[in-house]
């Protein structure tokens, strides 16, 4: 990415979210748009495709809070178009467009002094940690690309943890010039930029930014007979299956980030990162309060009303027991400790067991006696009474 697409490319715009949009809203809608244009599902789009690279390149800047700061600081300096020198810059202010800085036309000047001495190329060598052209005739190497990568856990793999295979293409040095690019695999080094990749474009008055170079693309090298397979790019789509280590206690929606899973760098370069988006499936008795499990049991009547132990199933462990004070009202909530999801220390979170009184559909006879004769026993007693007195009172 040139510096000028940097400062002109508009990228809360590709993700369609505001200036101030929030992390969760800038993840949100990155996801959406990338399964909608994934070359996956658009195979053979080329527009699909393209697009999907604006895309993840947006999400790659708004997505990392430093490259997103200094995005925005980028955009602040530049506004419109117009550099607005500081109130330090000495002899007035100045302006001038960026078809002027990019098109190579002398700056206008009005009093260019001030503290830029170094030039542009020094305020924006550091942005995304591509640096500046370095000297010599050493080809710069080049860092792999992000990848990103869904699976789904059913809801113990997520708790307990998983080692699940992934199935991933990428683009990795070509195979068939061993990521040279030319067909001998013996490319010459771009005489253009001198094997950096990059070339400085001056705008007048000490100013300079730098580019891809146009004759090598970036590479630093140049292919006398390109291959067939690559067209000289030195890089091609490859696929792999990776075994990956989910660790436990991930949640439903959770990014984890895998350093180095990513697409091979080339000329030495260091790989990419992987990143994983976890699906987590819905159990049929537990559910999920953070680092807690949950858990509905239903009791009887009498275990409720005179107490009693009641035995409570764990999940991928052995059952607990819980002892049920005499009146438990419904819906009470208790807690059985250590018996949750694993947390980033390694702890493990509560099972909160919810009491739920079962009402029984049919009596035998002498369990009706029985409550009959309760009915008998309670006839004077009325639960209701500070429910009507509390409502005439409000």
């Amino acid at each position: 990415m040139s510096t000028k697409d940097f400062i002109e490319k508009d990228y809360y715009k590709v993700l369609g979210v505001p200036k101030d949009a929030t992390e969760a809203e800038i993840k949100k809608a990155y996801r959406k748009l990338a399964r909608e244009f994934h070359p996956d599902a658009n195979k053979g789009n080329v527009k699909a495709e393209e697009r999907f690279k604006e895309i993840s390149e947006a999400n790659d800047v708004l997505g990392d809070p430093k490259k997103r700061k200094e995005y925005d600081e980028a955009r602040t300096l530049f506004g419109n178009g117009g550099f607005r020198p500081g109130p330090g810059a000495g002899g007035g202010s100045f302006n001038f467009d960026l078809g002027d800085l990019f098109g190579g036309a002398q700056g206008q000047g009005g009093g260019a002094g001030g503290g830029f001495g170094g030039g542009l190329g020094d305020v924006f060598g550091g942005l995304f940690n591509r640096g500046g052209p370095t000297t010599g005739t050493r080809t710069q190497p080049r860092r792999g690309q992000d990848i990103e990568s869904e699976v789904t856990l059913s809801f113990t793999e997520a708790i307990e943890g998983a080692t699940v295979p992934l199935r991933m293409s990428s683009q990795a040095p070509c195979k068939a010039c061993s990521g040279t690019g030319d067909a001998n695999g013996t490319p010459r080094v771009c005489p253009t930029c001198v094997g950096t990749g990059q070339v400085a474009r001056g705008s007048g008055g000490g100013f300079s930014l730098t580019d891809p170079c146009p004759d090598c693309k970036g590479r630093g090298l140049i292919a006398e007979n390109p291959c067939e397979v690559c067209k000289g790019s030195g890089r091609a789509k490859s696929s792999r299956t990776m075994q990956v280590r989910i660790p436990a206690g991930v949640s439903d929606s959770q990014r984890i980030r895998l350093r180095g899973k990513g697409a091979p760098g080339e000329r030495g370069g260091p790989a990419g990162d992987l990143y994983v988006v976890v699906h987590v499936k819905e159990h049929p008795v537990f559910g999920r309060k953070g680092d807690n499990l949950t858990v509905t049991v239903p009791v009887t009547f009498t275990e409720a009303a005179l107490g009693g132990e009641v035995r409570v199933p764990t999940l991928g462990g052995p059952s607990v027991t819980l002892k049920l004070p005499p009146g438990t009202p419904n819906g009470r909530t208790m807690r059985a400790r250590g018996k949750g999801a694993v947390r980033k220390d390694g702890t493990r979170g509560d099972l909160l067991v919810t009491v739920e009184v079962s009402v029984p559909k049919d009596l035998t006879g002498k369990a009706r006696d029985a409550l009959e004769a309760y009915r008998e026993a309670t006839a004077g007693e009325d639960p209701r009474a500070e429910l009507f007195q509390s409502a005439k009172g409000a």
